[in-house]
């Protein structure tokens, strides 16, 4: 299964410019793998290292918890109603660099899930190569 932006834009709250999921590429029950294209004209680039620019390691990890954030709304129901708020995030070790040109895939997958409340592995990627992972908390909320 797949979903194009209209899809994500339906599911999750985000805009731009903090909406960092172009589109999901698969999804089960509980895993998921989101796209994010990269490009120079991301607004952060122009503050982050002008000259060499590298996406802030911050938002890769946005990126990853908004993918995560899909999952956990597409499992419950009244999507629009509710908001997923993250409430620990842990293990997370940064790999290499994410530069403009490349595309960011999250893998999510669903460890925990109880009364809302879950546990996720989460995993990017620029082609086949690990640039980050950790561990995410959520608990998804009524608005």
């Amino acid at each position: 299964m797949q979903f194009d932006i209209k899809k994500v834009l339906e599911i999750i709250p985000h805009r731009y410019p903090m909406l960092l999921v172009d589109r999901i590429v698969k999804f089960e029950e509980d895993f998921m793998i989101g796209e994010k294209c990269v490009t120079i004209n991301e607004p952060f680039f122009q503050g982050h290292f002008p000259g060499h620019p590298i996406m802030p390691g911050v938002l890769v990890i946005e990126a990853m918890a908004q993918v995560g954030g899909f999952l956990l709304l597409k499992r419950v129901k009244d999507p629009a109603d509710k908001v997923v708020y993250f409430i620990r995030i842990d293990k997370v070790r940064f790999r290499k660099p994410v530069l403009p040109g490349d595309v960011l895939r999250s893998e999510l997958k669903l460890l925990k899930y109880r009364e809302g409340l879950c546990v996720m592995s989460a995993r990017a990627y620029v082609g086949k190569t690990l640039v980050a992972e950790g561990e995410f908390t959520a608990k998804v909320m009524k608005r």
